[in-house]
């Protein structure tokens, strides 16, 4: 069986060249000389030994997406279109960069640390992190990591948020303005220092800009799956005061829209809603849906050229992004002023 140290005698050049152009690391290879080696490679049938590259380097080519946040009851991680999209952007950086990606949800810290030693993952994307013993023990794994949208606060970590706030105001703002004045929030569970947190912050300070006070029943909690945001609807219909629908996420709108319109409640004739991420769904809905819209696809391009800058030991300036939100207005709000 054909060796690196074999293609790197014929080619003329260094195992390490060798393996640089093997995982797509060429950048310093001249075109000529990866055409001879990949000439070789082809001809040779050779295929890498990634188990064999872990055990040399104490680490494999892989990184790990985890995601610390998962459904309690039905659904599963990779059914939000946003995290979908997120996750694309990744593996195509990775796949440039020479790397492999593995995309997991870890419920604990022991889950975790089993999962980095058993696949020697060079490195982590972590979503749904909170600042507690679970980022602590990510932190004494000694891996290269990044944070999303995460609201951890420590100097030496890279994290990418989002305008979370600002996002939550002005989907709330936007239905005021249009003469709503009974505003459900539609959001996972809420927990402190998390993002749906930051979001409702935002909604509580709209309404408090128009002279309306915070009412602890217009807020509903539930998974966010089409099914769950059906069932949503069908409560949300029984309730003809409410007017005006935030929902923190587009999945869990498009449910709503569903389960409102299997009730006969009308999309925006009878309640109006806006979505968060801005993404395929929201131009599916009938109508399509007015959102709040974030790049998902940029968050996943920083979240790798941190790591890979971690990985080839680079000094990051900025080691915190804050990405911007913009309102995307389309077809499911209604006017409700003269």
């Amino acid at each position: 069986m054909v060796t690196l140290k074999d293609i790197a005698a014929e080619a003329g050049v260094s195992i390490t060249t060798v393996s640089n152009v093997v995982h797509n690391r060429k950048s310093r290879v001249s075109p000529e000389r990866v055409k001879k080696i990949w000439e070789i490679i082809e001809r040779e049938h050779y295929v890498p030994s990634m188990s064999a590259r872990s055990l040399a380097n104490d680490h494999s080519s892989i990184i790990g997406v985890i995601t610390h946040l998962t459904p309690q009851n039905t659904g599963s991680t990779m059914s939000d279109p946003f995290l979908s999209a997120f996750v694309d952007s990744i593996e195509k950086r990775t796949r440039e960069e020479g790397y492999y990606l593995m995309v997991r949800s870890v419920e604990t810290a022991a889950e975790l640390d089993a999962l980095c030693r058993s696949w020697r993952l060079s490195g982590l994307i972590l979503t749904g992190m909170f600042q507690d013993d679970f980022f602590n023990a990510t932190l004494n794994l000694h891996i290269p990591f990044v944070l999303i949208d995460s609201y951890v606060d420590h100097p030496d970590v890279c994290s990418i948020g989002l305008e979370d706030e600002a996002g939550g105001y002005l989907a709330t703002r936007h239905l005021l303005e249009k003469g709503h004045q009974q505003i459900a929030f539609a959001s996972p569970s809420i927990r402190p220092g998390g993002v749906i947190e930051k979001r409702l912050q935002g909604y509580r300070r709209a309404m408090a800009e128009f002279g309306l006070p915070f009412d602890h029943r217009l807020i509903f909690t539930t998974e966010i799956t089409v099914e769950e945001g059906k069932k949503l609807g069908h409560l949300l219909s029984e309730r003809p005061g409410i007017t005006g629908v935030v929902a923190s996420a587009d999945l869990l709108a498009a449910g709503i829209m569903a389960g409102l319109n299997e009730r006969g409640v009308r999309v925006p004739r009878d309640k109006s809603i806006v979505g968060f991420d801005d993404n395929y769904l929201s131009q599916l809905t009938i109508p399509s849906l007015t959102t709040v819209h974030q790049d998902a696809e940029q968050k996943g391009i920083l979240a790798t050229d941190m790591i890979m800058r971690q990985l080839q030991h680079e000094t990051i300036e900025e080691k915190s992004i804050i990405l911007p939100v913009r309102l995307v207005e389309r077809g499911s709000v209604r006017s409700l002023t003269p």
